[in-house]
């Protein structure tokens, strides 16, 4: 007969989401497949009833596959309110099919029945599927099963007529229950080792980025305690420069006047990092985020850019639209910073900084005439130590942007232009940024 079908999951039971999600993809899938199973003994029962003359008790057969049904029904209600599915539960399942399978060879001729060949069917999913000892008790439930039908079935009756070599007709049966076997073997290991491998791919990018956000935490411990350190220093920097401003011969003397006034604005430049760098660490030295909108916000980060980066030339286009309310994020102004820098590097003459409105995205794009991204590094933006220049420990900046975005609920793109230079392109949901709701406009 064909098989009882099967039921099953991965063969452990863990609390991530990937490994849930894999379950509950492999017991639909083996629900399926039971279903399949059951309507090809309703076909193998009336061919051999009706076509073949070969008289079967047709109501215990019934039976079996009422309860075959049943069986699939609890399991789809259970599929679709169980969050996981575990060893043990898979091993009654299994068990149950292989019980469905010996009543059914039980009713029609026992070991003589070719179709007992599906036994193996059931003991190979068993080894895909179960924890070792489970697997050998359903290899030994099997064992013993088949053990019990050479000696205890009901024996078929064949017509006298249209059979004369009844071994043939058992090889031939046995030639489809192997060819059952071998279509169905393919069919679920196939299927299940796609969710597998889609399983292990969703717990790879967990592992990535659990490194990634492991690497930021170190990073945020090493600049917040360098960070603190440089606070008294730059704080002593600054009084010692205030009286200098005020000695006479500074005070007369023109270039010295400029250079404090440079050295004043390297200094503040430095603070204003240390601020940030802090901020972000949640130890804040001053003020925190306060109430602005888009257009405030992006004007103010511009202006300190172009203050603290006299030889860089940056323009600046708005095309957000009707204002909006936002709370300032340093973080945010800081990856938008470390974008600009980047620019910089490789395109001193011309910056520029677009701010649109894409629904309720803010999108911000910067791009520059500089040489572009090489095509070695453009598939791994984002990545920590993916840099072109040739320094170690770069490739530090659109790493730490694309977590900052990514934290904010945005995303973080890159490309080469069509004739020069480069655009990255960082998309934020305003919801993250608005006050209250006020994204309607």
């Amino acid at each position: 007969m064909p098989p009882a079908g099967v039921a099953g999951a991965v063969p452990f039971d863990l609390a991530t989401p990937a490994d849930v999600a894999t379950n509950r993809k492999n017991m639909a899938l083996l629900v399926q497949l039971r279903w399949t199973a059951v309507i090809g003994q309703i076909v193998t029962i009336a061919f051999v009833q009706f076509w073949m003359g070969i008289q079967l008790p047709l109501l215990p057969m019934a039976v079996v596959i009422c309860g075959l049904i049943a069986l699939n029904v609890v399991s789809h209600a259970w599929v679709r309110y169980r969050a996981d599915v575990n060893n043990r539960e898979l091993l009654i399942a299994l068990t149950l099919d292989v019980a469905a399978l010996t009543a059914q060879l039980y009713l029609s001729g026992g070991a003589t029945n070719p179709f007992t060949s599906l036994y193996l069917l059931q003991v190979t999913l068993g080894a895909v599927l179960l924890d070792a000892p489970s697997t050998w008790s359903l290899v030994g439930l099997v064992c013993i099963s088949f053990a019990w039908l050479t000696g205890d079935y009901r024996p078929l009756s064949l017509p006298q007529h249209g059979f004369a070599d009844a071994f043939q007709l058992y090889i031939a049966g046995t030639f489809i229950g192997v060819v059952l076997d071998a279509v169905l073997l393919v069919v679920f290991v196939t299927r299940i080792n796609r969710n597998l491998r889609d399983r292990d791919a969703r717990l790879a990018a967990l592992r990535h980025d659990a490194a990634e956000q492991d690497h930021i935490v170190r990073m945020g411990l090493l600049a917040s305690g360098a960070a603190h350190e440089l606070g008294t220093p730059l704080a002593s920097l600054s009084v010692i420069l205030g009286d200098w401003r005020r000695m006479p011969q500074f005070a007369s003397d023109p270039e010295l006047s400029q250079d404090l006034s440079e050295m004043e604005t390297s200094l503040q430049r430095c603070k204003t990092i240390v601020t940030g760098i802090l901020l972000s660490a949640g130890e804040a030295r001053g003020e925190g985020s306060a109430p602005t909108t888009v257009t405030a916000f992006l004007s103010a980060l511009v202006e300190e850019w172009r203050t603290t980066r006299p030889s860089a030339t940056l323009y600046f286009r708005n095309a957000f639209g009707a204002d909006l309310p936002i709370v300032s994020d340093i973080a945010l102004k800081q990856a938008i910073f470390n974008v600009l820098d980047n620019a910089a590097e490789v395109s001193r003459d011309w910056i520029e900084l677009t701010a649109e409105r894409n629904g309720d995205t803010l999108v911000l794009l910067v791009t520059d005439r500089g040489p572009g991204f090489s095509r070695e590094v453009l598939p791994h933006i984002g990545k920590p130590y993916q840099s072109t220049k040739g320094r170690p420990g770069g490739g530090l900046g659109l790493f730490l942007v694309v977590n900052v975005v990514r934290k904010l609920g945005g995303v973080v793109t890159a490309h080469n232009r069509a004739n020069i230079g480069a655009a990255v392109k960082l998309e934020l949901p305003l919801a993250t940024l608005a006050i209250g709701d006020h994204l309607d406009g």
